[in-house]
């Protein structure tokens, strides 16, 4: 039995987390603590948990492993006292809103010892794993470009602190941008260049609506969409290349490699895998260090691609990589 302390819940998807955990017989909700200690204590009750409002007796506690929901602007803190308190560490994206916040994480994890992992849930998804099956294989030639397109109309619905910058770090980029800037950057690695242009509609304070534009090695461009004042649009990825191009479009997969535009079938997608969280529990009951594709350098990575696209919104510039 693994015992989990939750830390904080002003991430939208900490509920959802703590559901998942309820429901698992592999872990025991051993703790809570939140930087809104009236919020804290209400979902401590709520999970039947005790909360704990100081951090340090939090992770003094009878507990194992933590799960961060905290605003992102506070995981370095949080973590890096996490790692030096001996916890396996499961961390909602972003890693950290700068590079240096995120390298610091992974040092304090490395000199521990400890599990880590950062929910990047896109990399277990079928579509996007028999995507990445083409491009290995060859099945797209020399691949050319990329297009991933996450968005949805937040604005209308998130909590108004979402757009509170001193919290968040940034706005739609930077929360829901994750999953277009994680896949390509798994997709294609490091980029050379980084170029983007953010819009504030709304008067939110944070960018609502974002296209970043990314120069990989071999001259491959990929670009990234993300936005928080959409209706009714579905994700979107695709890939081309010099022999074909793969459609994802809402969950089903089409492919054109020189027969015509045709669908893929569910049977030949490979197998997904299990959710990041699930993936993180079974990863500190087998002792390993992060499961496959959702470790400290993929979350560095991600961090990497979001700053220098804030930097070169910011700038008017594109981010040579350094």
């Amino acid at each position: 039995m693994l015992n989990i302390g939750l830390i904080s819940k002003w991430h939208v998807h900490a509920g959802g987390y703590a559901k998942q955990l309820k429901s698992d017989p592999r872990v025991r909700i051993a703790a809570v603590w939140d930087e809104d200690p009236e919020r804290g204590a209400k979902w401590a009750q709520e999970l039947g948990a005790p909360f704990i409002a100081d951090y340090d007796a939090f992770l003094a506690g009878d507990i194992q492993a933590v799960v961060c929901d905290s605003p992102t602007t506070r995981h370095a803190e949080l973590l890096v006292k996490a790692a030096q308190a001996g916890k396996h560490i499961f961390t909602e994206k972003l890693l950290a809103p700068d590079t240096a916040g995120a390298e610091a994480i992974a040092k304090a994890v490395r000199e521990n010892g400890v599990t880590f992992t950062i929910s990047l849930p896109c990399k277990g998804d079928r579509t996007v794993l028999y995507v990445k099956k083409l491009i290995d294989e060859g099945k797209l030639g020399q691949v050319t470009g990329a297009r991933f397109r996450r968005s949805h109309n937040g604005v209308n619905w998130l909590p108004k602190y979402w757009f509170d910058l001193e919290q968040s770090g940034g706005g739609a980029l930077m929360d829901l941008g994750a999953h277009p800037v994680y896949v390509l950057g798994w997709l294609f690695g490091a980029p050379k260049r980084v170029t983007a242009l953010m819009a504030e509609l709304f008067g939110t304070g944070s960018d609502e609506n974002t296209i970043a534009l990314a120069e990989f090695e071999g001259g491959i461009l990929g670009t990234m969409e993300t936005a928080f004042v959409t209706q009714g649009v579905p994700d979107l990825l695709e890939v081309y290349g010099t022999k074909g191009a793969v459609y994802v479009r809402d969950g089903k997969v089409a492919k054109n490699t020189g027969m015509g535009l045709r669908p893929v079938p569910a049977r030949s997608l490979p197998a997904g895998k299990p959710n990041p969280l699930s993936q993180f529990i079974q990863a500190c009951l087998d002792g390993a260090a992060e499961p496959e594709g959702l470790g400290l350098e993929d979350g560095i990575l991600m961090t990497k691609i979001t700053e220098a696209a804030y930097a070169s919104d910011r700038e008017g510039k594109a981010i040579t990589w350094a």
